[in-house]
């Protein structure tokens, strides 16, 4: 299998993260690891992304830190993700020079249009599915997908509620990645190294 995932950290990270973090991530069915810790203090945030980039090396996964070009080149992570109210691509391409920069889109071709005029390295789309991680964010169609395909050869990961019954609608339309979160750490029934081995 291509490693097609994108696997965001939980919010809060406890002490058992790291040994599961290692559990999923020798399954290597993971492409990149975004840290995301919106409520996190930036030098709590930099600690955390020191450990996790120790893990994420062994395994040959890309590291991506949410919102912050600074941590990301501090801990010298591969990259890092932007959400639509954070640092400018042109300013986090000044930053982390040839390093990874992800934008969010949501489910707007305007801001997909703009996105691709800055060139970043790829794309994220949704909400397609009810998510825990964003209950309120607005839903997208999934053909939002097709129409990025047509327009640019930026890569484009799905984001939202996505499970291992739903994320071969959204390959089957072009998405090269499929961003997963919930369904991982926040799974009532299987345990992360276990609910990873669902996507085949």
């Amino acid at each position: 299998m291509k490693k097609l995932i994108y696997l965001i950290s939980p919010e809060k990270i406890d002490n058992n993260f790291y040994y599961n973090l290692t559990k999923v991530l020798s399954v290597k069915k993971i492409k990149f690891l975004q840290l995301r810790l919106k409520k996190a203090k930036k030098n709590k945030i930099f600690k955390i992304a020191k450990k996790v980039k120790r893990i994420t090396k062994k395994f040959n996964v890309k590291l991506i830190i949410n919102d912050s070009p600074e941590i990301a080149k501090k801990v010298n992570a591969d990259g890092c993700h932007l959400g639509q109210l954070d640092t400018d691509i042109s300013k986090a391409k000044k930053i982390l020079k040839k390093k990874i920069i992800g934008v969010t889109c949501h489910g707007s071709i305007k801001l997909v249009n703009e996105a691709i005029k800055d060139k970043p390295s790829y794309i994220a789309v949704g909400s397609f599915y009810k998510s825990k991680l964003k209950p309120k964010a607005k839903k997208a169609n999934i053909k939002i997908i097709k129409k990025i395909r047509k327009r640019t050869k930026i890569p484009v990961v799905a984001i939202g509620g996505i499970n291992d019954k739903n994320y071969k609608k959204l390959t089957r339309k072009g998405a090269n990645y499929i961003a997963i979160s919930s369904f991982i750490w926040n799974n009532p029934f299987l345990k992360p190294e276990t609910a990873i081995k669902k996507f085949k």
